[in-house]
């Protein structure tokens, strides 16, 4: 009968914790000397200006040091767990050393006297520990009874002279064992008074935390959809943006996103009174809400006090981390907000929402000077720059001038200036060249059907040969954002072809646009080649394309030889061929010859025979049929001879 064994479920246990606490220990160190011996530029932690050292420090302080792996719930819990874990490892483990299979039987430990002591000192022995662990004495301790018959087993194998040969020989004082099988589980659960208690805990794990382990995972991961966002969020874009979306919208719409229903909801008065005196700094310059959620609201409430670059006046520290949350997610999302409009297939919203990318990246806003963007300028350095002689429009202008021709830094100090001058250097300075071919065509002439291709050039000559565009200069924005470009082809009616965020980072990247060719004529591309995250760098070509009738097009001949081979069979036909005759040849040989033509006939009405088969039986009819020719001129010579 199968008993329970309390050395075999510590060995059980000891298998299945480790399987969790060793990945786990690793895992921890892994995470902890991330946070501790961390380079800077992997958590995008440089200031390649003074403007960007307040957001290297900040990113530093979020990243570094095992205070900010505390702040992680996840961390924390997995850490809790494998402490636990740990503390009844180490008690298995002690559990297995003392109670375990693996402990050889040595009567002189268990009568507690050395090895090697005369008779006299283990009959001592035995009479002592028999008498204080007889059932007896100890009515109803199990432990005691086996430990009684552990004393006498013991005192046997030394007293006995066969059952010491035995003990020496095989371990054991009954001699060579055989293989015992037993359940792997403690005998904690035979005891009838912990029924309930073993019952109980069965149905909280079995009917209760497994369950919901389940149903949590399912409905978390059901939720979010491409690019990690919610499917909830894309519904929401879709009935939010339309064909005529203005910017000054979208801070609301991204508000509306399902990933802040639950962080960004009111919860007390005190929250309603911080979020007005955010209102107070924004109000002027907002649009007129058009939703009166109290999430949207405050949403984008927070939105416009960084686009308006007065965040720092924000009073509540929880509404600061409130704004940082959304900032974290706001660049997924606005992707999102780009794959939607690529399948509205609205070409002037999707734009719009690349360049709203764009300001919420520098803390920007619609009517602001690119100027803006240059480290320690205000409205009152860009007013300077903009106005009297040498006055610049854009960015581009400025980064034309001459260093000691760029206005706007009379009153900087000279770090300042220099700091101006090195974002100027790392600003993007992209060339855009197009090419349109039709692969493997010897000439450049695209017809109607054909699968075009246009390959999209950028060049960054901002970078030397062999270097790579590196973070984006973004001060206000706190978290570190690698350069791309968006690559937009569409028509002048306002429809998408083509749409694709490039985040190659070399100096020389290829892009390739591939579309089937129009009906016969001439069309304008519009293409659009758009920063991530600078403004006032974006570039717009036309794309000329012209489609010609593939009717002029030579008519393509067919080589005879090519021909040929269209009438050859198969591989797989010639194969089958081959067995269908090998298994019509097996039943010849085994029936009789009668049968044997039947079968015959129906092989062949089956599968065609071959040519060299036909010509085979063609030359075995003509010998047959010489044959009966010889035997009727013999039989005619015979009549005449009679």
């Amino acid at each position: 009968m199968l008993q329970y064994d309390n050395s075999a479920f510590y060995f059980f246990a000891l298998s299945f914790i480790t399987i969790y606490v060793v990945p786990s220990w690793i895992s921890i160190f892994n995470r902890v000397m991330s946070v501790t011996f961390v380079k800077d530029e992997a958590i995008g932690a440089i200031s390649r200006t003074s403007a960007e050292k307040a957001k290297a420090e900040e990113l530093k302080k979020e990243s570094k040091g095992l205070a900010t792996l505390m702040k992680s719930k996840g961390f924390v819990i997995n850490f809790i767990i494998t402490l636990v874990l740990t503390v009844i490892f180490i008690w298995l483990l002690v559990s297995v050393s003392t109670d375990g299979e693996v402990n050889s039987f040595d009567p002189f430990a268990i009568l507690e006297i050395d090895s090697g002591s005369d008779d006299k000192a283990i009959k001592k022995a035995f009479r002592s520990l028999s008498l204080k662990y007889h059932p007896d004495k100890n009515p109803g301790d199990r432990a005691a009874e086996a430990k009684f018959m552990m004393v006498a087993k013991a005192y046997e194998a030394l007293t006995d002279a066969e059952a010491r040969e035995n003990w020496e020989k095989f371990g054991n004082p009954d001699g060579k064992q055989s293989l015992e099988v037993s359940i792997g589980l403690p005998e904690f659960f035979l005891d009838t008074s912990n029924r309930n208690l073993v019952l109980m805990i069965y149905l909280i794990f079995m009917v209760g935390v497994i369950p919901f382990c389940v149903y949590s995972y399912y409905s978390d991961s059901s939720k979010y959809g491409e690019k990690d966002v919610m499917y909830d969020t894309y519904s929401w874009y879709h009935y939010a943006l339309g064909e005529h979306t203005l910017m000054k919208s979208l801070p609301e719409i991204l508000a509306g996103s399902a990933e802040f229903r639950k962080h960004n909801v009111p919860k007390t008065a005190e929250d309603k009174k911080n979020i007005d005196q955010v209102m107070s700094l924004v109000k002027t310059k907002m649009q007129k809400p058009k939703y009166s959620h109290p999430v949207v609201v405050k949403g984008n409430v927070l939105m416009h006090s960084h686009l308006l670059r007065v965040a720092k006046q924000i009073q509540s520290p929880q509404l600061v981390d409130d704004l940082k949350y959304m900032l974290r997610l706001s660049t997924s999302l606005i992707d999102a907000m780009i794959s939607v409009c690529q399948h509205q297939d609205n070409l002037q919203t999707a734009i719009t929402c690349i360049e709203f990318g764009q300001y919420v990246t520098q803390g920007m806003w619609a009517k602001d000077s690119s100027l803006l963007q240059l480290p320690h300028f205000t409205e009152e350095e860009v007013m300077h720059a903009e106005k009297g002689k040498g006055k610049v429009g854009s960015i581009v202008e400025y980064r034309a001038l001459e260093d000691d021709q760029k206005k706007g830094m009379a009153d900087f100090s000279e770090e300042q200036k220099q700091d101006v001058f090195k974002y100027l250097k790392m600003l993007p300075d992209v060339t855009v060249d197009t090419k349109v071919f039709v692969d493997d065509d010897e000439d450049d002439k695209v017809y109607e059907g054909d699968l075009c291709t246009i390959r999209v050039t950028l060049t960054r000559n901002n970078l030397e040969k062999g270097e790579k565009a590196g973070l984006v200069h973004a001060p206000l924005f706190p978290f570190p954002k690698q350069e791309a470009w968006w690559i937009i082809l569409g028509t002048k009616e306002g429809k998408i072809v083509h749409i694709e965020k490039v985040g190659n980072p070399s100096r020389i990247v290829e892009h390739n646009i591939k579309f089937l060719a129009p009906r016969v004529g001439e069309y304008d591309f519009d293409l659009y080649v758009k920063s991530n995250a600078y403004v006032g760098l974006d570039q717009k070509t036309k794309v000329k394309l012209t489609t010609l009738d593939n009717s002029d097009l030579p008519e393509y001949k067919i080589h005879p030889d090519d021909a040929e081979l269209d009438d050859e069979p198969t591989l797989f036909e010639e194969m089958l061929n081959a067995n269908i005759e090998q298994d019509s040849d097996d039943e010849d040989d085994s029936d009789d010859e009668d049968d044997d033509d039947k079968k015959k006939s129906a092989s062949e009405a089956i599968a065609p025979k071959s040519e060299a088969d036909l010509k085979k039986e063609r030359l075995k009819k003509a010998r047959n049929q010489d044959d009966d020719d010889d035997d009727d001129d013999d039989e005619a010579e015979e009549v005449y001879a009679d």
